[in-house]
């Protein structure tokens, strides 16, 4: 690969991260002033952690401040690269399903109360921005339907055009859902997504320098889009952090899970993802488990569900039980790149 490709490259995804970065610092506090002077506060649910009641009222749907920087970052990096199809539809149905937590945190905030869409409607929405995302994929997109890990025919499974769709489906569902139980604490979600990033940003890298490898026609607008939600996600966290001034709500979880599963879809990672997000993993198989649990056997396995709230409730501090998540994200980030980077040595891959 050229060398001045790889330079316009790199340019390219420092861009989209540091415009990213940047503008969500400087416009995440303006966002707050606008939600404040409208009393968009944060509804607390009735049956969680005591010492949360005392964040009722702070300033929600930050994900708008998220995904709207992400967006920025992305298409001014473009001038250095150029959009492409495949990255344009992820931008569309993130910013779909966006809108959806936008939805819910809004019925929330004007009902004064924890509980916004109802869980037939909200998964309905869910189900028709993935199915949509996957049609056009299969048809438009011409996405290689082949079940992947680390290249697009790692398994040599073919799963064929409806086997692909249902399998888009439901890791877009999945992981939304994963990444919004895992937004529970301060900084926990924005935190952890800005690892998972790292991951996809340099796999579409190393995508791109390796064409040949991996056969991914969009691999650097992939990655732009990846550095992209790393400045916006770490920018917000300078406002997110405990204490937290806003919450990103579904707003936010929701467009960021999306995110998650689109580029792993797009990137050819499909079975990588459960190592790439394990937080969100261990987060989902915390709740099952609990409801699990108390529905056979009548006892609880947590304090509380998910399972950040459990260590809470053991007396961790917020701040403690936060930062150790976050280690693990970096744990899932580094694994998740060392078993892609043995693949492409054990495919010839160098440098």
């Amino acid at each position: 690969m050229a060398a001045g490709k790889v330079v316009r490259a790199v340019i390219a995804l420092l861009i989209a991260s540091g415009v990213a970065l940047l503008l969500s610092i400087l416009g995440t506090p303006l966002l707050i002033a606008q939600l404040r002077a409208r009393r968009m506060g944060q509804q607390i649910r009735e049956d969680g952690p005591a010492g949360h009641f005392s964040k009722a009222g702070t300033p929600t749907m930050g994900g708008l401040a998220i995904i709207g920087t992400c967006v920025a970052g992305y298409a001014v990096a473009h001038v250095y690269t150029a959009f492409t199809e495949r990255g344009l539809a992820a931008v569309v149905v993130i910013c779909a399903m966006t809108l959806v937590g936008l939805v819910d945190d809004w019925l929330k905030v004007t009902r004064q109360r924890s509980l916004g869409l109802n869980k037939r409607a909200k998964v309905g929405l869910q189900l028709a921005v993935a199915l949509g995302f996957a049609i056009v994929a299969v048809t438009w997109l011409r996405v290689d339907t082949h079940l992947s890990f680390t290249r697009f025919d790692s398994t040599g499974l073919q799963l064929g055009r409806v086997g692909w769709v249902v399998l888009a489906v439901l890791l877009l569902v999945g992981t939304t859902n994963a990444v919004n139980l895992t937004d529970g604490l301060d900084g926990l979600a924005s935190g952890s997504a800005a690892f998972t990033f790292v991951v996809f940003t340099v796999i579409g890298f190393y995508q791109l320098k390796h064409e040949a490898i991996y056969a991914n026609p969009a691999s650097l607008d992939e990655a732009v889009l990846a550095a992209a939600m790393i400045g916006a996600c770490a920018g917000f966290l300078w406002w997110n952090a405990a204490p937290a001034r806003i919450f990103m709500g579904d707003t936010g979880s929701l467009g960021i899970g999306a995110a998650v599963a689109v580029l792993a879809l797009l990137e050819n990672v499909d079975l990588l993802l459960p190592l790439i997000g394990g937080l969100y993993v261990l987060e989902t198989l915390s709740v099952i488990m609990q409801v699990a649990s108390y529905r056979l056997l009548g006892r609880r396995v947590f304090k509380m569900a998910p399972v950040h709230h459990h260590f809470e409730l053991l007396g961790w501090p917020e701040t403690t039980v936060i930062v150790r998540f976050w280690i693990l994200a970096g744990l899932f980030t580094a694994l998740s790149l060392g078993v892609f980077y043995a693949d492409f040595l054990a495919h010839g891959g160098t440098g």
